[in-house]
């Protein structure tokens, strides 16, 4: 057994030792510092000594790696020069030079030096529809930031380009490897907005060495359910509420049912009565257990069944019976069909399914177990049977917080209610009986064999050597897990999370290490935030903290000052982030009739291109661009995972604005941006978004009005008709 669990362990760690390897490769190496006292320090990745165990590469995560991103002229942090490595596979193909100390280079190092900006050379880059790693270019307010303390509930507040969620990835990928041990135990979630986005950062954090990390949306937290359907804007903002808590709750309670008129049960002989005394004492006792829903039936029916058998006596003519007489005849009627159906009426076992689906689908349970909610917000969560298997992403958190309420249900009793056949469950049991018996028999073959019959039984042998199925990784048990507590949460785009979410996220953390990334200003959701302490206070008031990114890395001043005028409409105290470059191509505007040939124009201007659109418009307009544009894709709301992906591969992606939250492109066309305004509570949110998803170049097509604040912004400019996009 000592050599079995050495094997596994080995094999488990050079495996995990491997995929780093091979994750890492591009770009392993990318910076070296010439510092005062360390010599040439070179930075990657990953750290890597030779045989001698003498460092070759110095991980970027380290102390020693800090002066990459912090030094200064002013602070030289004891760094002469910094050095930027561009390479393509292990050729070396570029190099950029910071000078922080020209004095200290001596004349072979002045001769060598080179610079173009590093970071300006990678934003200018064109989009490869999969986020990239930012290792070689933090920037000190993102390093500040990643590196963090790990404890607590940190706030990362930044307006759109300035990298926030690339940030809060390489924090991911800082603290596991700061804080191994711990994390590796527990693990790290990462939440995404939609499944298209969790596709596009992918590839981030196996890049920097780090592979066993669960990422998902919060449509994904009930384990066994991806939910990407979504709800109209005022139903999310009903399940969204707190209120929806209660609703549960009483939901629950509603289901213990308390019958005003005595139950009689006809056993033959003579009939039994549940009366409302006994079932008084009995919920009582179930309530002062504590215990949920499901685990507390067990305590209602040992009471029922105890009441019941000694009035069976009584009946019987026996009178005073003792406890081991009183446990025969309870376990007698606890087998009586009768007795069955009745104590499953009155306090059944549930599923969260179950529990919210019989909520949606009656007028009555829901006036009841809703009482605190207006007769127009129930009538939004009624849903017809038809659609009673069609969960949203506004469901999870309800379903969250129903198996809270529910407790887990014993294997054999799921089984029993969803009615599997009992020869099926015969069959199950005979081919286990079976493959025991073939390993009891190759057991005792191999102790006969070895001579060790005399020493050990065959049955301990077989039991030792019983498979124990396939190794899982951390984020795979977590992830198969509903009550699993990590050891850190990001949420990404934390701003469109309801009440309810937060509630479900939260239990999953219940350390409360935490690092929330968003901006206030691009919440779209009906249910989402209007301020960090309003979604903070209630779990952890007075014990978080904000750090704030100010600088736009993503879009250039030109298409900003657009965002801007849209920004100032929504709040008139924010202030868009300062954008480090100019893009040379001016916003233009054109009629939406134009859309396909703009479309095949900005193709052939090279990279990715998106067109962002109202919902309603989604259908039409998907169709005549991909009438236009070979391998275009039209992106459907609530796509899954695999779906909505195929947009971030495409030339052309055709989506909402929902749907392209966190991403960015090379060009973005914005059609009928009046419809994407007026088409929810917070559309003015909505239109911030899309306008601020350019690396390059931003078309606003339209045939309706404008929104004030962009008709602002464009002012007099010629519209565009068939012509070509170099800009005005």
């Amino acid at each position: 057994m000592q050599n079995r669990s050495e094997r596994d362990t080995f094999a488990e760690m050079y495996a995990s030792r491997l995929a780093r390897l091979w994750a890492v490769e591009r770009g392993l190496a990318f910076g070296r510092l010439d510092h005062v006292d360390e010599g040439l320090l070179y930075i990657g990745k990953i750290g890597l000594t030779d045989d001698e165990q003498d460092r070759l590469l110095i991980d970027w995560r380290a102390p020693v790696a800090q002066p990459f991103y912090r030094a200064t002229p002013a602070a030289p942090m004891g760094v002469t020069r910094r050095r930027h490595l561009q390479t393509k596979g292990r050729t070396v193909v570029g190099v950029d030079d910071d000078l922080l100390d020209l004095d200290a280079l001596s004349d072979d190092d002045r001769a060598t030096l080179n610079g173009e900006a590093a970071l300006l050379a990678a934003l200018d880059e064109r989009r490869t529809g999969r986020m990239r790693d930012i290792v070689a270019t933090i920037q000190a307010e993102q390093d500040r930031v990643i590196r963090a303390d790990l404890n607590g509930v940190l706030v990362v507040q930044g307006g759109p380009g300035t990298g926030k969620t690339v940030v809060a990835l390489h924090r991911a990928a800082y603290l596991l490897y700061t804080h191994r041990e711990r994390l590796d135990r527990r693990g790290v979630l990462i939440l995404g907005p939609n499944p298209t986005f969790l596709r596009y950062i992918e590839q981030v954090l196996p890049s920097l060495g780090e592979t066993d990390v669960l990422l998902s949306t919060v449509g994904e937290l009930y384990p066994g359910l991806t939910a990407t359907a979504r709800e109209r804007p005022e139903v999310a903002a009903v399940k969204g509420d707190t209120r929806m808590a209660e609703v549960i709750a009483r939901a629950v309670r509603d289901r213990q049912r308390m019958p005003r008129k005595p139950v009689e049960l006809a056993l033959g002989r003579y009939t039994l009565t549940i009366d409302r005394p006994m079932l008084d004492a009995a919920r009582h006792k179930a309530s002062r257990s504590r215990r949920p829903h499901n685990q507390a039936r067990a305590v209602f029916v040992r009471s029922v069944l105890n009441a019941l058998a000694r009035q069976a006596a009584k009946k019987l003519g026996r009178g005073l019976i003792d406890e081991d007489e009183l446990a025969d005849l309870r376990e007698e009627l606890r087998t009586e069909p009768v007795v069955k159906a009745a104590l499953n009426r009155l306090w059944p076992y549930l599923t969260p399914q179950r529990l919210l689906l019989g909520l949606y689908g009656s007028p009555e349970r829901l006036a009841h177990a809703a009482a605190g909610l207006t007769p127009e917000e129930r009538a939004l969560l009624r849903r017809d049977p038809g659609r009673a298997s069609e969960w949203t992403e506004s469901d999870v958190p309800l379903l969250d917080e129903a198996a809270e309420q529910l407790g887990e249900i014993d294997e054999q009793v799921l089984r029993a209610t969803a009615l599997q056949a009992e020869e099926e469950l015969a069959a199950a049991r005979q081919a286990e009986e079976h493959e025991r018996e073939a390993e009891l028999a190759y057991a005792r073959e191999v102790l006969e064999l070895t001579g060790l019959s005399d020493v050990m039984e065959a049955e301990r042998l077989a039991e030792r050597q019983r498979g124990q199925g396939p190794y899982l990784t951390t984020a795979e048990r977590a992830a198969a897990d509903r009550t699993w507590a990590y050891g850190h949460v990001i949420v990404d785009e934390a701003q469109e999370l309801s009440p309810m979410a937060w509630r479900a996220v939260m239990r999953r953390v219940p350390n409360r290490s935490m690092t929330i990334v968003g901006d206030i200003a691009q919440t779209g959701s009906a249910a989402g935030a209007r301020s960090w302490a309003e979604v903070l206070d209630p779990y952890v008031a007075g014990r978080w903290r904000q750090e704030r990114l100010t600088v736009n890395y993503r879009t250039p001043v030109e298409l900003m000052e657009v965002a801007a005028r849209v920004l100032a409409a929504i709040d008139p105290a924010l202030r868009a982030p300062a954008s480090v470059r100019e893009g040379g191509v001016r916003p233009w505007t054109a009629p939406v009739a134009a859309l396909p040939e703009l479309v095949k124009a900005e193709v052939g201007e090279g990279g990715k291109v998106a067109v962002v659109v109202p919902d309603a418009l989604l259908g039409p307009l998907g169709e005549r661009v991909s009438a236009a544009v070979d391998g275009a894709v039209v992106v459907a709301p609530g796509t899954g995972r695999g779906g909505g992906a195929a947009a971030l591969d495409a030339p052309v992606a055709v989506m909402g604005v929902t749907d392209a939250k966190g991403l960015e492109f090379d060009a973005v066309l914005v059609a009928e941006p009046g419809g994407i305004a007026a088409q929810s509570p917070r559309g003015l949110s909505d239109l911030y978004v899309a306008l601020t998803r350019a690396t390059q170049r931003l078309g606003v097509l339209y045939d309706e009005p404008l929104p004030r604040p962009l008709g602002e912004a464009f002012g007099d400019l010629p519209r565009r008709g068939h012509m070509s996009t170099n800009g005005l």
